[in-house]
């Protein structure tokens, strides 16, 4: 190769990586996707069935990216009209109490379901360490106070269907089978769980259903064709999308709103919108 050709190369290929570092910092992070899912969920009251369950999680409001293209998500979403709504975890990115004045003004547009609203904590909920309990409840307090029904090892129902919600595994209040021992096979059930490595724990008590997760963001950055190098669970099954637990449970993984930092890569963020079915 000549070097006239050589310096073309290379200027090439630095002009290719400097669009993809733009691309990556200042597009993907906001190019929002609604996903559409059908639901079959076993015991599924008929008058239930066609109705929409909408999921948002890993919002993380706070100083890592401008938390208004939160808001405007959230305004595309409402158009939609769901049902139900969501939350699974991970609310702030948190790193003083400025963290919860701006997600009591993110919370002013958050997307309500028309038949029900509910949410649960992720790890970045609770602070540094993941251990500040106090942290935990400001935000369940915003939350509620903005009509998020908030689940900590709790469950609830709306026009009959149940949800189950458990607090985070990395946090100190994580605790399933207070809930998952009692669930009522019976009902038309729905899992909230942020953190899908809680799904290869022996504590579901032959539960069978759906568990809606968050906590991977599908990596953030992933390789086309190739898996994420980096995810924090250690399942690396467990990256994003439907995947089939083979014992009657089926785990969704929703790649996240927000973002943990300000890059993305072949992973947009995402709202899921799920058609509920008649199992």
């Amino acid at each position: 190769m000549q070097r006239r050709q050589f310096t073309k190369a290379v200027a090439g290929l630095i002009g290719a990586g400097a669009l993809t570092g733009i691309y990556a910092w200042q597009i993907e992070p906001f190019w929002l996707e609604f996903v559409k899912v059908n639901m079959p969920v076993k015991n599924l009251p008929k008058h239930l069935e066609g109705r929409t369950l909408m999921q948002l999680s890993d919002m993380h409001v706070g100083n890592r990216f401008d938390w208004n293209y939160l808001i405007n998500s959230m305004r595309k979403a409402q158009e939609l009209n769901p049902d139900f709504v969501v939350y699974t975890g991970d609310f702030v990115s948190y790193e003083n109490s400025k963290q919860l004045e701006q997600l009591k003004q993110v919370a002013e547009h958050t997307v309500k379901g028309r038949l029900g609203t509910f949410g649960i904590l992720g790890n970045h909920d609770y602070g540094h360490a993941w251990a500040q309990e106090e942290v935990a409840q400001e935000i369940c307090i915003a939350l509620e106070n903005a009509g998020i029904t908030m689940l900590r090892n709790q469950s609830a129902s709306a026009y009959g269907l149940n949800f189950i919600g458990l607090d985070d595994y990395w946090a100190i209040n994580f605790n399933p089978e207070q809930v998952l021992a009692k669930h009522d096979a019976s009902q038309a059930n729905i899992v909230l769980c942020h953190n899908p490595d809680v799904c290869d724990l022996d504590v579901w008590h032959n539960y069978r259903g759906w568990v809606l997760s968050g906590h991977t963001h599908g990596g953030q950055c992933k390789p086309p064709f190739l898996d994420p190098p980096i995810l924090p669970v250690k399942n690396e099954r467990y990256t994003a999308g439907r995947i089939d637990l083979k014992d009657g449970r089926q785990l969704y993984i929703n790649r996240a709103l927000g973002n943990l930092y300000q890059i993305r890569f072949n992973v947009r963020p995402e709202i899921t919108l799920f058609t509920l079915e008649m199992a």
